[in-house]
């Protein structure tokens, strides 16, 4: 940025400094002047030590609002970061999402991880101390933490290229549209396992209730702590059912880091992986 007569403009720090700079040496010469009239040196002394108290108190005011704003940097920076790494999984998703479910999948998905990111009071036009009020504490959620605004269960789309590696024995007949169109079932499963688990007795009937103590005992094992699952018996289709189309869509998920498989009890139970 330059000024008018094409140098370098300064910067609202520089200006400080140079108009501290200048009032100091002001109150040097003023000194110097007055001390040349023993009868008032004391009474001018007084009211310059006066200015220059005021003087310091604004220096400091100066130094506690840049610490404010170096501390607030790596918050800034964090949350950034952050908001890159959402853009490239909606992205992702964008370019891998099953036809006619763009709208409901991706709005779902923003809204939910737009609330997790963003404090309120953050704005970039907005002072340091209102950085320093709200605290800008950002940390992950457990995906099947008991509380109000859990993270949703992935859906981690495949691309073309991904489907493409396979071995034709695995990929069989299966296009891309059938293999995310799964993806989002099951993260639809692990969304309703999750509710289920986190859900009061009362909003429960009889045999909800039943289902849901069974998938808290399943979500307090070591192997699905924390993590969105699913059970083998939850799927029921439309686009994932337990025939063979079926069995090769989780094969590949498997394959491809979609889902991890385990038994717990009489139940096969399949974990969700998260985008890295």
């Amino acid at each position: 940025m330059e000024a008018g007569d094409g140098s370098p403009a300064a910067s609202p720090l520089d200006a400080v400094a140079a108009a501290f700079k200048s009032r100091v040496m002001e109150l040097q010469d003023l000194v110097l002047a007055r001390s040349m009239f023993p009868a008032t040196a004391l009474p001018d002394l007084a009211s310059v030590n006066a200015s220059v108290t005021a003087m310091e108190s604004q220096v400091q005011d100066i130094r506690r609002r840049l610490q404010e704003e170096l501390d607030a940097i790596p918050k800034a920076k964090k949350l950034i970061e952050r908001s890159l790494k959402q853009e490239e999984k909606l992205q992702h998703m964008l370019a891998n999402l099953p036809s006619g479910m763009h709208g409901e999948v991706l709005a779902t998905h923003l809204e939910q991880s737009s609330s997790r990111m963003l404090p309120e009071c953050f704005n970039f036009s907005s002072s340091v101390s209102q950085y320093n009020e709200c605290e800008l504490k950002i940390k992950e959620e457990p995906v099947a933490a008991p509380k109000k605004g859990r993270a949703p269960a992935p859906r981690w789309y495949i691309s073309t290229e991904e489907l493409a590696s396979l071995s034709s024995y695995m990929r069989g007949r299966l296009t891309l549209e059938k293999v995310n169109i799964a993806i989002n079932e099951v993260a639809s499963y692990a969304d309703a396992n999750a509710h289920l688990v986190t859900c009061p007795k009362k909003k429960l009937s009889e045999d909800m209730w039943d289902k849901a103590l069974e998938l808290r005992d399943i979500a307090a094992t070591e192997a699905v702590k924390g993590k969105p699952f699913f059970l083998e018996v939850d799927i029921k289709g439309p686009g994932l059912k337990l025939d063979n189309t079926g069995k090769a869509i989780l094969t590949v998920l498997r394959h491809l880091g979609r889902i991890h498989e385990t038994r717990i009890g009489h139940h096969r139970v399949f974990i969700l992986s998260k985008q890295a």
